[in-house]
C-alpha cells in the first residue's frame, strides 16, 4: 500500500554563491544570477556551475525497510559505520572500533579495536576489505588488519590536529584524511607515507569522498564549502556555501553516469549539512582536466540538520540520518522519499549501505547501531528479499544481535520486538496480541504472556485494562504482578498523553531533544538544557552542537524568557 503525501511542485533557485564576499581567495567577483540563468564561471581551466533550478518533487512514502538487528556494544555516541563485503565496522566517542560479521552480526573475536587515545570520528574499509582505517581526535589515522585486528601503521596528521574524516581511494592505493584545522593529507597506502597536504581557506574538514574514477575527491567543511581536488592535491573547484552553516557529510555514488558532453565523465554526489538539506549534485570531470558541479535535487525530507548520507552500491538509493532522529531513504534519481525510519532515540550520526547485500546500517548518539533490510527489490541488482511479503518487523532492541539468521518461526515470534523503540506509542491501540506479548517481556512481565494470550489481549484491550479486570477476569494471583502490570499500563497511558500534546520544537533541547527544564543560552546564540550543554562542553572540547564551530566562551546565560514560556505552555496542557 502506498501512502502519498503530495507537495505542490514549484521551482526555486539554489544559488551556491561560489564567489561570495566572505572568501575572495580566488579573486573572482561575485556573480548575480536570476532564475532563468545557469552561469558557468571559469577558474583558470576549471568550470563551476553555481546556479540551477531545483524541482520540489512529490513526496512518496513506501514502507520498504525492516529493522532486523540492534547492536548495543558501544558505551558512547556512535560516530560512523562502514561496510565491506564481509564485515561491518562502527566507531564511537568511547575510543573504540567494533567489527561484526555481516553473516549474523556477531562481533569478531578480536573486537573491539583499541588504539586511539580519544574519540574515533570515522572509519572505512579498503576496496579489498583487508584494511580498515580509523581517525581520531588524537590526531592520528590508524590502519588495521581486518583479519587479525592488529595495527598495521599509525599515520600522524600534519600539525597533529584532530582528524575528523578519512577515506580510501577506489583502488585503495591512496588514503585521504581531513582535520579540524582545515588541512587535508594524502597518504600512499603501500608505503604508509605522506604524499602531499593542503588546506581549505576556512573551517574544519569534516567530509570527504573519492569519485569512482579515483582521479579526484571532494571535501566538505564546517564553513559550508565543497571543494574538489585532484590526486596531486590541486584544487579543481569550490562550491561556496553549498550548505549554510556547514557541510556534515558527502558521498559519491559508486556508479558512473552517462555523459552528455564529449570528453566528460559524470558522477552523482550527495552532500548534507546544517541547513537541514540533502543535495544531489552532478559532478563532471572534463578531459584533460577540469571539474564542474551542477545541483540536481535539494531534498528536504528532514526537519533538522542532516549529519550523514550514503548511496547504495548501484546508485539507485540514497539514505540520510538527521538530528531529528530519523533516517530517510530516497530514490536518488527522482529525489522522492521512499521510506522514513524512526527507530533511534537520539541524533542519527551515521548511515551506510552494504555493497553486496540489501542492508543499511545506521548509528546514533543513543549508542546503538541498527541494521535494516531493504525489502523493495529495486536495488542491489534487483534482488528481492525473501521476507518482502511480510509486514515490517522490528527486532528486540534489548536482545543484542538477534538477527536475520534466525529461522522463520523465531522471526514471527519476535516480529514486534523492540516495538516501542522503533514506532510511536501512539499506535498502541493497533498493537497485535504478539506486540503486547513483546511489550510485557520488555517490561519484565514475561510470566503474564500466556495469560494475556489466552484472553486475546491486543493493544486496544490493553489500554482498557484496569485494576478490577486484572484482578477478577485475568485471575492474576500474585499481588506484586498485579500491581506491576497496572503500574506499567498507567505509565504507558501517561506517555501517550504527553506525546499527544505536541511539544513545540523551540522548547526542546537541540542536544537531547527533550523538554527543557533549565534553558540556558550558550555563546553560539542557541538555547540548551543546562545539564546537556554542560556535558557537551565537557566532552566535545568547546564546540557548538549546532554549528560545530568553536564556542567563543563557555559562559552559559539563563534564558528566563524561554523558561517562562515553557512553564506557561505546561500549565495550559
Amino acid at each position: 500500500m502506498y501512502v502519498l503525501n503530495f507537495l505542490v511542485p514549484k521551482m526555486t533557485l539554489a544559488v551556491c554563491d561560489v564567489f561570495g564576499a566572505r572568501d575572495m581567495f580566488l579573486h573572482i567577483p561575485e556573480v548575480l544570477v536570476n532564475t532563468d540563468d545557469v552561469v558557468d564561471t571559469c577558474v583558470g581551466e576549471y568550470l563551476i556551475e553555481h546556479a540551477t533550478p531545483v524541482l520540489i518533487f512529490p513526496s512518496i512514502t513506501l514502507k520498504m525497510a525492516t529493522l532486523i538487528c540492534s547492536l548495543v556494544d558501544h558505551s558512547d555516541d556512535v560516530n560512523w559505520c562502514a561496510f565491506s563485503s564481509t564485515c561491518l565496522a562502527t566507531c564511537s566517542l568511547d575510543k573504540t572500533i567494533r567489527l561484526y560479521s555481516i553473516k549474523d552480526f556477531s562481533e569478531l573475536p578480536f573486537s573491539p579495536l583499541n588504539g586511539h587515545g580519544y574519540a574515533v570520528h570515522s572509519c572505512c574499509f579498503s576496496s579489498t576489505g583487508e584494511l580498515l582505517a580509523s581517525c581520531s581526535t588524537d590526531g592520528t589515522t590508524v590502519l588495521w588488519s581486518v583479519n587479525t585486528g592488529e595495527i598495521v601503521t599509525v599515520l600522524q596528521h600534519p600539525g597533529r590536529s584532530p582528524v575528523r574524516i578519512c577515506t580510501f581511494s577506489p583502488d585503495s592505493s591512496c588514503l585521504v584524511s581531513g582535520a579540524a584545522d582545515g588541512t587535508v593529507a594524502l597518504w600512499a597506502v603501500h608505503s604508509n607515507t605522506l604524499c602531499s597536504s593542503a588546506a581549505v581557506k576556512e573551517g574544519s574538514v569534516v567530509a570527504c569522498s573519492f569519485a569512482p574514477c579515483g582521479q579526484m575527491f571532494v571535501t566538505g567543511s564546517t564553513n559550508g564549502d565543497l571543494c574538489a581536488w585532484s590526486c596531486q592535491m590541486k584544487q579543481l573547484c569550490i562550491v561556496k556555501t553549498a550548505h549554510d552553516l556547514g557541510v556534515t557529510c558527502c558521498h559519491f555514488s559508486p556508479q558512473v553516469c552517462n555523459g552528455m558532453e564529449r570528453n566528460s565523465v559524470y558522477f552523482q554526489m550527495a552532500s548534507c549539512g546544517q541547513d537541514n538539506n540533502v543535495k544531489i549534485w552532478m559532478v563532471s570531470q572534463h578531459v584533460p582536466s577540469g571539474c564542474k558541479f551542477q545541483l540536481v535535487h535539494t531534498l528536504n525530507g528532514q526537519s533538522a540538520p542532516v549529519l550523514s548520507c550514503a548511496f547504495s552500491s548501484d546508485g539507485q538509493l540514497l539514505v540520510s540520518g538527521s538530528v531529528d532522529k530519523s533516517v530517510v531513504i530516497y530514490d536518488a534519481n527522482k529525489g522522492i522519499i521512499l521510506d522514513k525510519l524512526t527507530n533511534h532515540e537520539r541524533y542519527v550520526t551515521a548511515c551506510a549501505f552494504a555493497p553486496d547485500m540489501p542492508l543499511i546500517a545506521t548509528g546514533s548518539m543513543d549508542k546503538t547501531v541498527t541494521i535494516w533490510r531493504i525489502e523493495d527489490g529495486t536495488s542491489f541488482g534487483g534482488r528481492v528479499s525473501q521476507h518482502s511479503n511480510k509486514r515490517s518487523p522490528v527486532s528486540n532492541a534489548t536482545a543484542k544481535k538477534k538477527c536475520d539468521s534466525q529461522n522463520e518461526e523465531e522471526k514471527e515470534k519476535n516480529l514486534d520486538a523492540g516495538f516501542l523503540k522503533a514506532q510511536s506509542r501512539l499506535c498502541v491501540s493497533e498493537w497485535s496480541e504478539e506486540a503486547v506479548s513483546v511489550w510485557l517481556c520488555e517490561e519484565g512481565l514475561d510470566e503474564l504472556v500466556n495469560i494475556f494470550k489466552a484472553n486475546n489481549i491486543d493493544g486496544f484491550e490493553l489500554l482498557s485494562l484496569n485494576k478490577e479486570i486484572v484482578t477478577n477476569d485475568l485471575n492474576i494471583e500474585s499481588l506484586g504482578l498485579r500491581n506491576k502490570v497496572i503500574r506499567k499500563i498507567e505509565e504507558l497511558k501517561e506517555h501517550l498523553e504527553s506525546v499527544c500534546t505536541g511539544i513545540p520544537g523551540e522548547f526542546l533541547c537541540p542536544i537531547n531533544r527533550e523538554l527543557m527544564k533549565d534553558p540556558v543560552i550558550a555563546s553560539d546564540g542557541y538555547s540548551y538544557e543546562r545539564e546537556a550543554i554542560e556535558s557537551w562542553i565537557h566532552t566535545k572540547k568547546h564546540s557548538s552542537p549546532i554549528t560545530n564551530l568553536p564556542l567563543k566562551s563557555v559562559l552559559l546565560t539563563p534564558n528566563r524568557t524561554l523558561k517562562m514560556a515553557i512553564s506557561s505552555w505546561k500549565n495550559c496542557q
